[in-house]
């Protein structure tokens, strides 16, 4: 876990006309890990992904995936890369052996085609047509094509989006029997809880920067994740954030002699630190608009705008 299987320092990407998709990101991936690179839609993840996997050229700083920069990376180096794409077109009429066996073709060390399709689960339908299969089973088939050339580092882009909560926790299932076997694992996801479950540190890029980094369960900082005490008094909601929720309910039930109503401990999640830095962002958006239209810009940003009391980006 100490080898950087992807280095990104001051990652600047400008396309025609001016617009910044990236705006000096910079990260490393170690070996074995699951990285889960998380932001709204236009944030410069997709942009992110697609430079590493050498789709897309970059207009400033460095990468380095697998030891080779990814712009100049040739055939050998892309057959050690398995990637999931959220939107893989039309299904072949192949059953899901023969698409398999196909794509193993082009790999110079593949893995069995049959362990495949037992690993993503399908063998009771390896000899089915792959148009036949529901949308959960033909992921399955996608994520079976993108380890059939055992690489060494594989893509997930919205790897559940559509899932059922069922299709997904076995979907999470399979990823980890992926990781138990050491392959590393870059992750987009919008599914907070997906990022949570599955991975080991995890980036937030807002507005083509990298707003935070860091292991899953300390992403943001202590002070993102002071539990914050809520409650209901004279039919006011009230809230205090505290690093000892015990004490201060017990201090709460003792003054009222009696448990306040609606009393409840929050431990932030993933989800509402991530949300903190989206609406830290859309703060500053306002700020940069034209003195004339900041109060209407404002007005819709405190209506619309999650917050977690406390958490700054």
């Amino acid at each position: 876990m100490t080898d950087a299987v992807v280095r990104v320092e001051d990652l600047r990407k400008t396309y025609h006309g001016g617009f910044e998709a990236l705006r000096g990101v910079s990260f490393e991936i170690r070996r074995g890990e699951t990285f889960a690179l998380l932001g709204p839609n236009g944030a410069g993840k997709s942009t992110t992904i697609e430079i590493l996997e050498g789709y897309r050229n970059r207009t400033g700083g460095t990468a380095d995936v697998l030891g080779v920069d990814p712009h100049h990376g040739g055939l050998e180096w892309k057959s050690r890369l398995g990637i999931v794409l959220q939107n893989t077109g039309e299904a072949p009429v192949a059953t899901v052996r023969e698409m398999l066996a196909h794509f193993a073709g082009f790999y110079p060390n593949p893995r069995n085609v049959d362990e495949v399709i037992e690993a993503v689960g399908l063998t009771a339908k390896a000899k089915t047509g792959v148009r036949k299969l529901s949308g959960g089973q033909r992921r399955r088939v996608d994520v079976a094509l993108g380890i059939i050339g055992s690489p060494d580092l594989l893509f997930l882009d919205e790897p559940t989006t559509g899932f059922d909560p069922e299709a997904r926790r076995q979907f999470w299932d399979l990823i980890r029997g992926l990781q138990s076997e050491g392959t590393t694992i870059i992750l987009t996801t919008h599914y907070l809880d997906e990022a949570s479950a599955l991975s080991d540190r995890a980036a937030i890029v807002v507005a083509g920067r990298l707003a935070a980094l860091g292991p899953i369960d300390e992403i943001g900082g202590a002070d993102a994740r002071v539990p914050i005490v809520r409650w209901r008094e004279d039919g006011v909601v009230r809230e205090e954030r505290t690093d000892r929720p015990g004490d201060f309910v017990a201090r709460l039930v003792s003054a009222a002699d009696a448990e306040p109503e609606h009393l409840e401990v929050v431990r932030p999640s993933l989800e509402d630190i991530y949300l903190s830095f989206l609406a830290a962002e859309e703060k500053d958006a306002v700020r940069s608009v034209p003195a004339s239209t900041v109060g209407a810009a404002s007005a819709v940003g405190a209506a619309s705008a999650p917050s977690v009391p406390g958490v700054t980006a």
